[in-house]
């Protein structure tokens, strides 16, 4: 957990959330699935003119109407009363009533026309005999409002099968213009600009449009789990607000920069000038973006003007690259840390030693003699696994300010490769064993699948040691949640691992590019070559270990 005192803006608390409930009507067409959606009026409070699905706050009688309502044996109290909230919102906004007579007939346009959308809603269905239907709402997502926006809400996104026989009549207060429309088709109007929707409404109906008809939507929502639950975040890409969902690439950045949820944060790609991440820590790209490399490699500089500055993976000898990097340390270099030999990495540091008035040691393991022609790197000192480095000074407030690097050792990727967990702030610098937005390449021989997968393990064990919550990697944003993050790469792995076993077994004779054709069909074809290099390291890992055979 980073210290306060390193956050870069102030401590700004979020808005209280208020719970609400959000139903999706429903039906099916020869075209597909349609949704329910209707135009929120321009005074509302919250996303004045939007297209939304209906919904609205929780009531304390929608918690007492259980009684009232049918139930599912494993539908809790919670979401049962979010259910009866959703029903009575859906009638008083669109006159659309989820309930159903003694007989089991639905409730018809005649009882809903006997109805008064103002008055007490359960008191009302039964004095009619009406039976509100809260066994035939299901949890589709849990949605909380985003940290900036001024309102905010927890709620859930419910799922419905339209009741048949009725008609939406918009209440002309709050809601108006109801309309079905097909997921795919509401997306593409808002993409033209005349269809507005908010964030949550994008992402689930972006999830919607995937399936074929209610009945595979009702069956998916059948364990009473949200498919996903998602609090966003918001940065500034190219001038303007872009949200995103907790898998989505920025998030852990934002989270990092930005926990309050406050945007100020710019997201956009370049190397001209480096990004602060916290107040003792900044990031420099290089100017070397490709397939291979991403938007760039991360050059990072921890520590502050009273401590000094290491630098972290000077990348490759581009002579404007080292030369923003000296000057954004002010000239005041102790230590250049290179993660490993690659030629993105560490070709910057003797270049960018010789700049410095006072050379820095340029410290990393050197090169095994398993590494490339490429790929070879002495350095002035050998790191010692989990030997610290540290930095301390005065801060601007005349109070000693220490950042402590620790390395790990973390072959797999190279062999000769260091991972550095900022000890204070619970920040690890993964160079290229952890990346965001794809996984690492293991090129034997230097690299080394075993070697790799145990040294995931090291670093989810490091993630406890120092309580570590985010990831730095040599490419890509800032990642969160880190050991989460770390489990899901070693899934992942295993989960390819799994495949390409498969495929062993099922083509004992072929070639290596028959196996990453049938392993890898899932992947472009033209990262194939690249892909056969981590395919070679799981066969050896596969064959050392007898996996095949089995």
């Amino acid at each position: 957990m980073p210290r306060p005192s390193q956050q870069l803006h102030p401590h700004r608390d979020p808005a209280p959330l208020r719970p609400a409930a959000t139903v999706l009507l429903l039906r099916d067409t020869t075209q597909g699935i349609e949704v329910l959606m209707t135009r929120r009026s321009m005074t509302a409070s919250f996303a004045p003119g939007a297209y939304v699905f209906p919904g609205g706050g929780i009531d304390a009688a929608d918690a007492q109407a259980h009684a009232q309502s049918t139930r599912r044996a494993t539908q809790g109290d919670l979401h049962l009363t979010q259910a009866i909230a959703a029903i009575r919102e859906s009638f008083e906004e669109l006159g659309v009533l989820l309930a159903r007579h003694a007989d089991g007939s639905h409730a018809t346009t005649a009882d809903i026309a006997s109805l008064d959308r103002k008055a007490p809603f359960a008191a009302q269905c039964r004095e009619r005999g009406l039976t509100l239907a809260g066994d035939e709402v299901f949890v589709l997502a849990h949605w909380i409002t985003d940290r900036d926006l001024p309102r905010r809400f927890d709620v859930p996104f419910l799922v419905a099968r339209m009741p048949e026989g009725q008609s939406p009549v918009a209440d002309e207060a709050e809601q108006f213009e109801p309309v079905w429309v097909r997921p795919a088709e509401a997306l593409a109007r808002h993409a033209a600009g005349d269809f507005f929707i908010i964030f949550p409404t994008i992402r689930t109906l972006e999830k919607l449009r995937h399936y074929a008809d209610v009945d595979a939507v009702l069956a998916a929502c059948a364990s009473e789990t949200p498919l996903w639950t998602s609090c966003p975040r918001a940065g500034l890409l190219g001038g303007r607000e872009a949200r995103y969902m907790e898998h989505e690439a920025p998030y852990g950045e934002l989270a990092l920069t930005c926990p309050d949820g406050q945007i100020v944060h710019t997201l956009d790609w370049q190397s001209a000038q480096p990004v602060a991440l916290l107040r003792n820590v900044s990031r420099l790209t290089a100017p070397n973006p490709g397939v291979m490399t991403g938007p760039g490699t991360n050059s990072y500089l921890v520590g502050d003007a009273g401590s000094g500055y290491i630098v972290i993976d000077p990348g490759p000898a581009d002579q404007e690259h080292l030369q923003r990097l000296w000057q954004a340390a002010g000239g005041d270099i102790r230590m250049i840390v290179c993660t490993h030999s690659h030629p993105d990495h560490s070709p910057g540091a003797k270049p960018l030693q010789a700049l410095c008035r006072t050379a820095p040691p340029i410290l990393g393991l050197p090169s095994a003699p398993t590494a490339r022609s490429a790929s070879t790197f002495t350095p002035d000192r050998a790191l010692q696994h989990r030997e610290r480095l540290t930095l301390s000074g005065q801060g601007p407030d005349g109070e000693t300010t220490t950042h402590t690097l620790k390395a790990l050792h973390t072959p797999g990727h190279a062999a000769n490769h260091v991972c550095l967990v900022l000890e204070e702030d619970g920040l690890l610098f993964s160079g290229d064993h952890i990346l965001n937005g794809s996984t690492t390449v293991i090129d034997p021989p230097d690299g080394d699948m075993n070697a790799y997968l145990e040294s995931l393990d090291a670093l989810s064990a490091a993630c406890d040691e120092h309580r570590i919550e985010f990831i730095a990697p040599a490419h890509g944003y800032v990642i969160g949640a880190a050991k989460t993050a770390i489990a899901q790469l070693k899934a992942h792995r295993l989960k390819r691992e799994a495949k390409i076993i498969g495929v062993m077994r099922a083509k004992p004779d072929g070639t290596m590019d028959d196996w990453v054709a049938a392993a890898y069909d899932d992947v472009d074809p033209r990262i194939w070559p690249v892909a056969k290099r981590s395919l070679l390291a799981h066969v050896e890992r596969i064959e050392s270990q007898g996996f095949a055979n089995l």
